[in-house]
């Protein structure tokens, strides 16, 4: 998933009189993975309709899996606002607590992920989002973040992911 394209355009609001550079932490990534998670998947829905059976878990608009990942969504929020405060100029702070901020976040990010998707993938992503469906939200959101610090581990291989893995912090070994 394109997280990470929506996180590095919040990156650029940093002011650029910061000279240490800024990351999030995972739990961080968690929480604004589990704020665009909703959306993504009703996006990810729409978009997959024609590409799978009616029956589909990806195709359901309204179903308890998006309740699930609205209610932690919600609960994310707080958390997500704060990272992108970290990210960006703290002057952003004021600017996050009006009503609108969240949903055009969201409306900004969602299509930058969701239109990157092949439908020829449409099946693999059903699949994954069944194997995924027992988990807590919280759990899927570490996969998401986990697989891109993997990715950012590997060889750079351009693109997307490897922008928006730049944005975790390092784990520190202990």
């Amino acid at each position: 998933m394109r997280i990470g394209a929506a996180l590095a355009a919040v990156a650029l609001l940093a002011s650029p009189a910061v000279a240490q550079p800024r990351c999030i932490t995972g739990p961080e990534a968690e929480s604004l993975t589990l704020v665009a998670m909703p959306d993504i998947l009703r996006e990810t829905g729409r978009v997959c309709a024609a590409q799978l059976p009616a029956a589909s878990l990806i195709r359901r608009q309204s179903s308890a899996l998006i309740d699930r990942y609205q209610i932690e969504s919600d609960r994310a929020w707080p958390s997500a606002r704060a990272a992108i405060v970290k990210l960006s100029d703290p002057a952003v702070d004021a600017m996050l607590d009006s009503e609108f901020a969240r949903p055009l976040l969201t409306t900004l990010l969602v299509p930058q992920i969701v239109g990157r998707i092949a439908t020829r993938d449409c099946g693999t992503i059903d699949r994954m989002l069944t194997l995924l469906q027992p988990l807590p939200p919280r759990n899927t959101a570490a996969i998401v973040v986990e697989t891109l610090r993997y990715l950012k581990s590997q060889k750079p291989r351009g693109g997307d992911i490897a922008a928006v893995a730049m944005l975790l912090c390092p784990v520190e070994t202990r």
